[in-house]
């Protein structure tokens, strides 16, 4: 069967070569888990906690931007859900995390 299929030989390291250390194989794997962490995994980390501290500190009276696109006064707060006023004895009812945006003082006057 030699004469189809050559044989194959593994071949010795040439003499005087030091052997690679694998520590350097793995080199790019490790600066490109790096570069994936401080350009996307960190950034998502610290918007994700921007946007849980926005959440906790809505108050009655704030006005908010939905993900929806609603502009709206909150009217009650309970621990999951926000009663929004969007129009004069509109009221709707939404979950706190459907909140994108605090808006300043005043934003609903102008609008």
């Amino acid at each position: 069967m030699d004469f189809f299929i050559a044989s194959a030989y593994a071949q010795a390291a040439a003499p005087g070569v030091p052997a690679q250390n694998p520590l350097i194989s793995f080199l790019p794997l490790i600066v490109l888990f790096g570069v994936f962490y401080f350009m996307l995994i960190r950034p998502q980390m610290k918007r994700a906690k921007e946007t849980r501290t926005m959440v906790a500190a809505l108050a009655k009276g704030d006005e908010v931007l939905t993900n929806g696109g609603l502009l709206g006064r909150i009217e009650d707060i309970a621990d999951q859900l926000v009663t929004l006023e969007i129009a004069p004895n509109v009221r709707v009812k939404l979950r706190k995390d459907a909140i994108s945006q605090v808006l300043p003082k005043g934003t609903l006057k102008a609008a």
